[in-house]
């Protein structure tokens, strides 16, 4: 009999048990796992909880394998898949005893590990729980190598052969159980990379067929075939095996038999596998009545979901593995993989499915099955039997009869159904569309991608170029003709369908039908133009002008707060200085309250008394020369408007000039949009040299210099917080004090008003109409009620309807990013670029021209930027949350983009139907497949969050909208894998993930892809062979975390005098092995690269050798501008010509080298960073560096450096950090007219003296401008020994001793 082993939670009694059980051992045990259990239960016993993972997984492969072992009988015809040494089988006496022998040493194995952490474990509890990590760690190590010894020994030999000797008719679960142990083994062993997953979807695809074939009611007699097989499989697996090898060459060499063992035994095209797994499909289809409603109430509906998932990557992997398919059998293929996923869908709604589909669902999974299975490598070669068809199309047929049957419940939505197509920029959008026809028109294999006929195309094309242009001429009058509106929107919705199918048919769906109908539709829109345009377009006539009848009804009337210095810094530009006609610019965002400003700098005093004539202007959108002139000659007039209306430009012009001749005038341009306003009057306007000035407000800050070039905006700022409070109050309580129990909340509220006075002034009038008690309830929702105030709104619509048509998708997409986001602006240009919102300027890149979009933005005061790059332009980018708000809302308005806060109801979600763009903000609660549900026709998917996400296996089977052209994963975690279900998403051009390490040979499916982002990666990202067909590809980055080694991408080099040119590709994350000589071949296939950051492989052949002097040469690169170089230490450079920017990192060459760099041309921007020169010495020679602007040194350790004038005859910028060695900076610095900003971290005191003797100099030849930064400085330690002591220590502890 087998004791009872007693729970681990009564310390007492677990002892007394593991001593009897110990002493009790012998021959009978060899029946119990209880020493398996015993030793699990040990492993989670706190002391060793943290470092035994490792252990546990062994413990339970070992229990697995002694179950399979004491259970299995020797199958009859005596034949292995595998050979093993015949000599050793008949040494063996008979099997029984082999079998007793092998339990034996399994469990011998394990009770010698309890032997081995019970004196740790004793010693824990019997000293009060005190830790003593030494001897704990030295248990778990001898445990450790027990184990490993008998896995490479008994279990590799013995039981390897006993599982491909031997069957186990009566228990299907524990071999998924083996399957379960040697997947987590594999995961320990292999690398992760494209074989640890190929491997692994083998394995599971066993695991889940026998799962699901045994749910359905199948008997273990019916299943001897597939156990047998799938047993064979994991014994060969096991065979080979290095359970703890860190010998790389051992690793290889396993790797390497395990990836022939794939293609020999465990082959997904080898016919005796496929026969039996559709024998058993079959088997369990004739079942007498189907399990699947049984298995629900069991909870055991994720076997068939996880089977289902098995065959979607089954045939993902068959689509991987074979670049060269005839395009009918890959559409087929992708087909029947659309149905699959279909499946998945609606399994997913199990508790939607009535007792009809419950009874099917068995049954057509088992058709999917034998569909999948049935594929032969002829078949893929050649062709599809009409068999296959009629199969795929039956399967369809009855997913969606289970559809329907579904939506009765949940509305399914269709691909077809109804959708507010995205408004921002519809002329734009059509036009990319009809690029894209014309693209589609020049592909050889467009007949057989798209499966209609060209002509259909061609004819849709010819159809909307006409209708494109008609539109054109009508885009300003629809906006006044209802019909003429009616007609632009059944255009752009016709064009917007006709493109979704035929996107959708280059994905695989049929519908010619549909595409018939929206093309005759076209057809008949194009013959109604000409009526439409003959019928409704006559000339608007002109609009009353407006002019208000006091200035200050166009005036806001608050008070000031805080801004008496900004008063008088205006108040100083309008009455002092030049006696030129001058111009005063106040810009800032809405709502920041320059019109108060400029008001009340109007009515000064002090200005009225300056002036002779002022007068003021409302510069409306679209302002004519005639409202301008009427406003100006009435605003400071008794008389009437009337009078004035009645004259012609001509006289207005001579009159306005009359009234300002020979007097010193003050001209008040109110919110000025666009310098037309300016040439309007500029002519009216007389400059008699006696000190005139112009006084405007606008958004845009360049408007002043179309005014006069030299001037100098000046930027309104936000009011503080205690200013908000001192302005809300006085709206509020007038003279009168604030109620204490109001003072807190209420100091809140203003300080949630973020500086902005006009939020301020709104939030005053729905405070004063609130009751006292309700205020926090104000303070919760504050912004929603700002910018939900009528006034706000406006301003900001103002702002956007005011944008150029090219620029309106780019305001709303700042939807997508979270709000106080700071914005990559490389990203932002990306995704723009991607979206397809920038068109292409005429000596430009795309890049460049998408950035000249941003900066109109930043003009126009909507967006803010942030930070400054080396080379010019900002880094980052942020929007005021009452501008990102206005964002959010105008996107949803427009159908163009739609934010999904929360996900816990996703189903319920109102918002457009079938919507372009989704961003989802909280990935946490996100479940992937229901965005297929929700989002058909999704061609934008953002998914953002601070936390990293790892899902749970069964949710990433990802079902992804199959027209996604933007996919940014944000934080969502897919361990090292790649998802598989990606490489489906032939439409994708912009892809971003996280922590991935190799990329599967099926990318060349994108063949539109142009940005591939990896964030955070931990090891090199290996690309296939294949990375090379993808000519659209621009810009390939690796995001690795701050102070981390960096991480790149690694090409294959095999065969690349055959490969194609990756000729667009313009920044690029490269890891090479400097040894191998591969740096040449690759970047001869890269011409046009433009940004290069270049490391040293982590993995390096090189690392023995670290000293060896290769040349790396960069020379034939003629459009490289930005190079990084990272950790090619001992190697040389050779640099193009054409290099504006350089970084080095940890290369340790010494100081002589640097004058390579020091005769390039073009240089501007020097970095070098830690160690990346060695020595004591820099000494610069004449006439180096001549265009260098920016110089920054980091940790390097040289003491004296020496230069000449002409080194920084146009230095503009110097950074020291971390140069503790370093002894003064060159004097001749002091010579430089050019130097603004000088930077000092971290180094001697003498550097500093040094650096403000230059200040000091320069401010002696009258440079002004330069500004010094000094960030603590290195004092000299106290003693001689101390100093001694710490100079003996690494750079880095030295630093941390002067911090400590």
């Amino acid at each position: 009999m087998i004791m009872e082993i007693p729970s681990s939670s009564n310390a007492d009694c677990f002892d007394f048990a593991l001593y009897h059980y110990l002493q009790s051992h012998h021959i009978s045990s060899s029946t119990s796992t209880s020493c398996f259990d015993l030793a699990l239960d040990f492993l989670a016993e706190p002391i060793f909880r943290w470092d035994s993972d490792y252990l546990k997984e062994k413990v339970r492969l070992m229990k697995t394998c002694f179950l399979y072992v004491k259970k299995c009988r020797r199958r009859r015809n005596h034949e292995a898949l595998l050979e093993h040494d015949c000599e050793d089988r008949r040494n063996i006496m008979s099997e029984n005893l082999r079998r007793s022998i092998i339990c034996f040493r399994i469990q011998d194995v394990a009770i010698s590990m309890i032997h081995d952490l019970q004196p740790a474990y004793f010693q824990y509890i019997h000293s009060d729980y005190h830790l003593d990590f030494s001897f704990i760690q030295s248990a778990i190590t001898r445990s450790e190598e027990n184990i490993k010894m008998f896995l490479e020994t008994d279990v590799n030999k013995s039981c390897a052969a006993i599982f491909i000797d031997y069957y186990s008719p009566g228990d299907p679960r524990l071999v998924m159980d083996l399957i379960m142990c040697l997947l987590e083994t594999l995961d320990c062993v292999l690398r992760a990379g494209e074989l640890r997953d190929t491997i692994r979807n083998r394995l599971k695809l066993f695991r889940n067929l026998i799962g699901f074939v045994t749910m359905q009611g199948l008997e273990c007699s019916q299943l001897t075939d597939l156990l047998t097989y799938t047993v064979v499989a994991a014994g060969s697996l096991i065979s080979i095996c290095q359970f703890d090898s860190d010998d790389v060459q051992v690793v290889n060499r396993m790797e390497s038999e395990i990836y022939q063992l794939i293609q020999e035994k465990i082959n997904r095209l080898d016919l005796q596998a496929r026969e039996t797994f559709v024998h058993v499909l079959t088997a369990s289809k004739k079942q007498p009545r189907s399990s699947y409603d049984l298995a629900l109430q069991k909870n055991e509906d994720p076997v068939v979901g996880q089977f289902v998932g098995s065959l979607r990557d089954y045939l993902m992997d068959l689509l991987g593995s074979y670049s060269s398919f005839p395009v009918p059998v890959k559409d087929q293929i992708l087909r029947l993989h659309e149905e699959i996923r279909c499946l998945s869908i609606l399994l997913k709604q199990e508790e939607k499915l009535g007792d009809e589909i419950k009874d099917l669902i068995g049954a057509v999974v088992s058709d999917a099955g034998i569909l999948t299975f049935s594929l032969s490598v002829n078949e893929i070669k050649e062709g599809l039997p009409e068999e296959t068809d009629l199969g795929v199309f039956h399967l369809h047929k009855v997913l969606k009869y289970m559809a329907a049957e579904v939506a009765h419940n949940f509305p399914l939505k269709s691909p077809y159904s109804s959708f507010n197509y995205p408004r921002p920029n519809e002329l734009g959008c059509m036009d990319f569309f009809l690029e894209n026809l014309k693209e589609l028109a020049r592909c050889d294999e467009a007949d057989d991608s798209i499966g209609f006929q060209h002509h259909r195309i061609q004819a849709i094309q010819n159809d909307l170029v006409f209708l494109r242009s008609f539109l054109e001429n009508i885009k300003e009058q629809r906006y006044q003709n209802g019909k003429l509106q009616a007609f632009w929107s059944h255009v752009m919705d016709a064009a917007y369908k006709a493109e979704l199918l035929i996107d959708l048919a280059l994905v695989g769906d049929k519908c010619e039908d549909s595409l018939d109908a929206v093309s005759r539709h076209i057809n008949l829109l194009k013959i109604e133009a000409p009526e439409i345009h003959n019928g409704q377009t006559q000339r608007v006539n002109k609009t009353s002008i407006h002019i208000p009848s006091q200035f200050t009804v166009a005036m806001h009337d608050e008070d000031l707060v805080g801004l008496d210095d900004e008063v008088e810094t205006i108040t100083h530009r309008l009455t002092r200085g030049s006696k030129q006609l001058d111009v005063v610019p106040i810009v800032g965002m809405p709502g920041l309250g320059k019109t108060t400003l400029a008001h009340k700098v109007y009515t000064a005093p002090s200005v009225r008394s300056h002036f002779h004539v002022r007068r003021w202007c409302r510069v409306s959108q679209t302002c004519s020369k005639h409202s301008l002139l009427v406003q100006l000659l009435c605003s400071s007039s008794s008389k009437s408007s009337d009078e004035y209306l009645e004259m012609d430009e001509n006289d207005l012009t001579n009159k306005l000039r009359q009234v300002l001749l020979r007097s010193r005038y003050l001209l008040f341009l109110d919110d000025l949009w666009d310098v037309e306003a300016w040439n309007l009057l500029e002519k009216s306007l007389p400059n008699d040299a006696n000190g005139s000035r112009i006084l405007f407000t606008s958004r845009y800050q360049h408007l002043s210099l179309h005014f006069k070039p030299n001037s100098e905006p000046h930027y309104l700022r936000h009011l503080t917080d205690k200013e908000s409070w001192t302005l809300l109050r006085r709206k509020l309580f007038g003279t009168e004090d604030c109620p204490a129990a109001l003072s807190e909340v209420g100091s809140q509220i203003a300080k949630l008003c973020r500086g902005l006075p006009l939020a301020v002034v709104l939030v005053a009038g729905i405070l004063a109409t609130t009751a006292k008690d309700s205020w926090n309830e104000v303070a919760k929702s504050l912004s929603s009620i700002v910018l939900g105030d009528e006034y706000c709104m406006k301003t900001l619509e103002l702002s956007y309807s005011h944008l150029p048509d090219y620029l309106k998708p780019c305001l709303p997409y700042f939807a997508a990013f979270q709000e106080d986001e700071v914005i990559n602006v490389r990203r932002l240009l990306r995704l723009w670029i991607s979206e397809r919102f920038v068109q292409q300027a005429e000596g430009k890149s795309l890049v460049e021209a998408a950035y000249d979009y941003l900066m109109a933005l930043v003009n126009r005061s909507l967006v803010m930027g942030v930070g400054q790059r080396t080379l010019g332009g900002a880094k980052a980018c942020l929007l005021h949350d009452l501008v990102h708000e206005f964002c959010v809302e105008k996107a949803k308005e427009e159908s163009f983009l739609y934010v999904i806060h929360s996900w816990k109801a996703p189903l319920s979600l109102t918002g457009p139907s079938n919507p372009h763009r989704v961003c989802v903000s909280n990935t946490g609660e996100l479940t992937i497949w229901e965005l297929m549900l929700i989002f058909p026709n999704l061609r934008s998917l953002i998914l953002f969050g601070n936390v990293h996400i790892e899902h749970e296996e069964e949710d990433l089977g990802i079902l992804l909208p199959k027209l996604v052209r933007v996919l940014d994963f944000g934080n969502l975690g897919f361990g090292n894998s790649f998802p598989m279900e990606v490489v489906l998403l032939v439409r994708l051009r912009y892809l971003a993930l996280k922590g991935i390490t190799n990329i599967p040979s099926a990318i060349a499916n994108l063949s539109r892809l142009e940005t591939l982002i990896v964030k955070y990666p931990v090891f090199g990202i290996e690309l296939p062979s294949t990375i090379w067909n993808i000519k659209t590809l621009s810009h390939l980055r690796a995001l690795n975390y701050h102070g981390v080694w960096p991480m790149g991408f690694i090409f294959p080099v095999e065969n690349l005098e055959v490969s194609l040119d990756l000729d667009c590709l313009d920044t690029l994350d490269l890891a090479i092995d400097p040894s191998s000589q591969s740096l040449q071949k690759i970047l001869r296939k890269l011409p046009s690269i433009r940004r290069l950051k270049c490391m040293e492989r982590w993995n390096s052949s090189r690392e023995a050798t670290r000293n060896c002097n290769e040349i790396l040469e960069f020379d034939s690169l003629s459009q490289l501008e930005s190079l990084h170089l990272f950790r090619f230490h001992g190697c040389g450079f050779k640099f193009p010509l054409n290099l504006k920017k350089l970084s080095l990192s940890y290369n340790g060459q010494p100081w002589s080298e640097i004058s390579t760099i020091g005769k390039l041309p073009n240089l501007e921007v020097l970095k070098l960073l830690d160690h990346c020169f060695v020595g004591e010495e820099w000494a610069m020679k004449e006439g180096e560096f001549p265009k260098l602007r920016v110089l920054k040194l980091s940790e390097l350790e040289f003491r004296n450096w020496t230069a000449f004038s002409d080194n920084f005859s146009r230095l503009k910028k110097l950074v020291l950090s971390w140069c503790e060695e370093l002894e003064k900076v060159p004097s001749c610095l002091g010579e430089c007219e050019t130097l603004e900003m000088i930077v000092v971290k971290r180094c001697r005191e003498s550097v500093v003296d040094s650096v403000k003797q230059i200040q000091q100099e320069q401010m002696d030849m009258g440079n002004e401008v330069l500004k010094i930064e000094i960030n603590s400085m290195i004092h000299p330690f106290p003693q001689k020994n101390n100093l001694q002591k710490q100079s003996q220590l690494p750079q880095k502890q030295r630093r941390f001793l002067q911090k400590e």
